[in-house]
């Protein structure tokens, strides 16, 4: 028998089927399909409510559903594709890393938000930096594109740009809703839990100390849809 499917594969399908299912309510005009889609999105609202952390299956699943059908649209605009976050890592002249506790998980991570309509991408980095942390940046360089379903730091689909930033001013200052703590450290100093760090801290700190570098993307998995390789990146 082979390994029993583990709680990220079974969020990553709920998701990709209740993706599908409202992409389909989206375009279709047939009563029959939409039934089909709707059965869909049950069964992946029963999936995610399986490994959801204090769940109710049958009460959880249900209001899901429901949360799902509110969201679907018609056209483009019904197209489910994943949400787009910046990230920020920052560093000091001590080649330090500029971290946040969220207030929502407790988890460590450095600097990020959801990508805001009007701001380019490095516009939302310098934005999010100041807002949560009360420090300037300037962006240097893109230096990853990662998928923060597979990695698991996240439980909604999105794809997360991290951008290299120095600082240009300010002073440390949490955000008083988003931010527990913060603080600079050090690579051999990290805190507890820290989000995703397997996958993106030798990456950042190269980045922190000068070194040259390709982008960091996550490898297609083979096969793309069933294949492991949860950890594995590749660079281009």
């Amino acid at each position: 028998m082979g390994e029993r499917a583990s709680d990220r594969d079974l969020l990553r399908w709920s998701e990709a089927l209740a993706a599908i299912a409202r992409t389909g309510m989206g375009f279709t005009k047939s009563l029959y399909e939409r039934e089909r889609y709707e059965e869909v999105l049950r069964i992946a609202a029963d999936i995610r409510a399986s490994v959801e952390p204090g769940a109710s299956p049958l009460d959880d699943s249900g209001a899901l559903v429901e949360e799902w059908l509110d969201q679907v649209g018609e056209g483009l605009a019904g197209y489910v594709t994943p949400k787009l976050a910046v990230g920020a890592a920052v560093g000091n002249e001590s080649g330090e890393l500029l971290l946040i506790k969220r207030a929502d998980s407790g988890v460590w991570l450095y600097p990020t938000g959801w990508a805001d309509i009007g701001y380019s991408a490095a516009e939302v980095v310098v934005k999010e930096v100041k807002e949560e942390t009360g420090i300037d940046v300037e962006p240097v360089r893109l230096i990853a594109v990662l998928d923060g379903l597979r990695l698991g730091f996240t439980r909604v689909p999105l794809y997360s740009l991290v951008f290299h930033c120095r600082v240009t001013g300010g002073s440390l200052a949490a955000h008083p809703l988003e931010c527990a703590d913060l603080g600079w450290f050090s690579e051999d100093h990290l805190p507890s839990p820290l989000a995703g760090a397997e996958r993106w801290k030798d990456q950042v700190f190269a980045a922190l100390r000068g070194e040259p570098l390709e982008i960091l993307f996550d490898k297609p998995r083979r096969p793309i849809w069933r294949g492991g390789g949860e950890l594995e990146a590749a660079s281009k």
